[in-house]
């Protein structure tokens, strides 16, 4: 019997794979627990209309990463900090702390957990970070720390 799954099952399938599963398995398990449907033709025209709908908002999403690279690529963001004789700083700039800066002054919405750094920044002057936008996509930003 063909069922859509409705779940992830360990073992079987993820969510919204087509599966070929026994007649008695099908009947007695999946269906009474709700999870899997059967393969029928209205079933089959939902699932094909919820992928369409999910592959239309992953190229939207595509779409406005690469507007925001576009965007990042212009930008210098200034950071005033205070520092020591040598250009050290006191403390760290953290990927937090320029997350809060991008949004203060560009207006731009980007999770800390998406800002790419290999350690935090102890000193002045300009670095270029990355900022993972989308699958594949990886977005530049100039940033100026100044005392």
């Amino acid at each position: 019997m063909k069922v859509i799954l409705t779940q992830d099952i360990k073992g079987v399938g993820k969510k919204d794979d087509i599966i070929n599963a026994n007649d008695g398995y099908a009947r007695n398990f999946l269906l009474p627990k709700k999870l899997a449907v059967e393969a029928n033709n209205s079933n089959m025209s939902l699932l094909k209309g919820r992928k369409d709908s999910a592959n239309f908002k992953k190229e939207q999403e595509k779409e406005n990463a690469e507007k925001l690279k576009e965007e990042l690529s212009k930008i210098t963001l200034p950071i005033k900090v205070k520092a020591g004789e040598n250009g050290k700083i006191f403390g760290s700039i953290t990927s937090k702390e320029i997350a809060i800066e991008l949004k203060n002054k560009c207006n731009i919405e980007i999770d800390k957990k998406k800002i790419l750094l290999k350690e935090s920044i102890k000193e002045t002057g300009i670095f270029n970070i990355e900022i993972k936008l989308f699958e594949g996509i990886i977005g530049k930003l100039k940033i100026n720390i100044t005392a």
